[in-house]
């Protein structure tokens, strides 16, 4: 189906309607008042169009209405001119005009309102009046004002959707460079890791391939030499699971893909289970009443997992006691304490960022932390979060 340029989208249908009532209710106050200036005892043909013609014609107009966004320039034409005969009418002549005038366009908005005053002063003499009209000034003063403000109401409900319209593009332009800037941050992030990957891991392992080579191929060496070559490949398989661990998160992400789930007080068993698997004589005691916040659950994850992380790394065979407790409106409270290093070996490699990393993490969630070594041995992380009460939950 051919449609005029420029053409808007069709309206909901609450939105439809009350616009043809508020329609048919000015063309009802209009039938009103030229009926109240009939002759009395009046007769003839229009009087009997005034009853049965005029509001078949005005319902016509409403009906032709419904198509007007669709055809906004056709059907005001068409409804102003139906007009002419029918003072019904007259509502759903204002209301194509109030329409048109929404287009903002100059040319097709002043023919459709001079033609709109022709009509009105036209049809002020198609019924009998009780008293003789006035001069030609006051006959085309009301229709003209009344024209005027129609179209002044118009524009400004044209402004008004172009400045909404506008502002709907801005934000979909602002999310789709937000996003634009994101995958540009992911491709760099992921150019940034095989280069890590190319320049640190590949020579690393090389490095590891080739001291295992050297023992494969030399079983003459000295006992000496023998240990040392093996502490190189331990040394060199520590490090370089490091790194790996460091850039197999965004490489195994899709830009398409959800956040993976978070990790909460409910993953700490497996965690403290894993800790397990790996040699570390490890106690977990959780006294919680309710569930946390997510972000503060997250943290205290974060801070257990740091925990276990450094007992690992720094005390081999130390038993190793993790609690978490609080409540909400009391905080929650993290602590993981160890006995001390049961054995001295030569540990892997250390960042020194992952306590920077959790004091800060901290803070962002509000919260304290203190780490230490105690005097008798050991070491103790612990951490105080706010877990406020929410609303209705008492």
């Amino acid at each position: 189906m051919i449609t005029e340029a420029g053409a808007q989208p069709p309206l909901r249908p609450w939105g439809q309607a009350w616009r043809l009532l508020a329609a048919a209710a000015m063309g009802v106050l209009i039938w009103i008042v030229t009926a109240s200036q009939l002759p009395v005892g009046a007769a003839g043909p229009r009087i009997e169009w005034m009853i049965t013609g005029d509001p078949l014609v005005a319902l016509a107009c409403l009906v032709a209405l419904l198509w007007r966004r669709r055809f906004p320039v056709t059907i005001a034409l068409a409804v102003i001119l139906a007009s002419t005969v029918s003072v019904l009418a007259g509502g759903a002549s204002l209301l194509a005009l109030c329409s048109l005038s929404t287009r903002r366009r100059p040319a097709e908005t002043v023919v459709a309102a001079v033609l709109s005053v022709v009509t009105a002063v036209l049809t002020a003499d198609f019924y009998p009046h009780r008293e003789p009209t006035g001069p030609l000034w006051l006959v085309l003063s009301l229709p003209t004002l009344m024209v005027g403000i129609v179209v002044a109401v118009g524009a400004a409900i044209g402004a008004r959707r172009e400045e909404v319209r506008s502002l709907r593009e801005r934000v979909e332009s602002a999310e789709r460079e937000q996003a634009a800037r994101a995958a540009e941050a992911r491709i760099v992030e992921r150019h940034r890791i095989a280069r890590e990957m190319h320049d640190v891991l590949a020579h690393r392992v090389s490095l590891v391939a080739m001291q295992a080579g050297v023992l494969g191929h030399r079983p003459d060496l000295p006992a000496d030499q023998i240990a040392e070559l093996a502490r190189g490949i331990a040394e060199g398989s520590h490090q370089a699971l490091e790194e790996l661990r460091d850039v197999l998160g965004v490489l195994r992400a899709s830009p398409d893909e959800l956040e993976p789930p978070q990790p909460s007080l409910t993953d700490l068993p497996a965690l403290v289970a894993d800790a397990r698997a790996l040699g570390l004589d490890v106690t977990l005691t959780t006294t919680t009443a309710g569930e946390p916040p997510d972000a503060t659950a997250r943290t205290v994850y974060r801070i257990v997992q740091e925990g276990l992380t450094n007992a690992g790394k720094h005390a081999p065979g130390a038993r190793v006691a993790v609690t978490v407790e609080g409540t909400a409106g009391d905080g929650l409270r993290a602590t993981v304490r160890d006995s001390g290093a049961a054995r001295r070996i030569a540990g892997p490699p250390v960042s020194g960022y992952g306590l920077l990393g959790l004091s800060e993490r901290v803070e962002l969630a509000g919260g304290e932390l203190d780490h230490h070594p105690e005097p008798g041995g050991g070491f103790v992380l612990a951490a105080r979060l706010p877990w406020p009460v929410r609303e209705g939950s008492e």
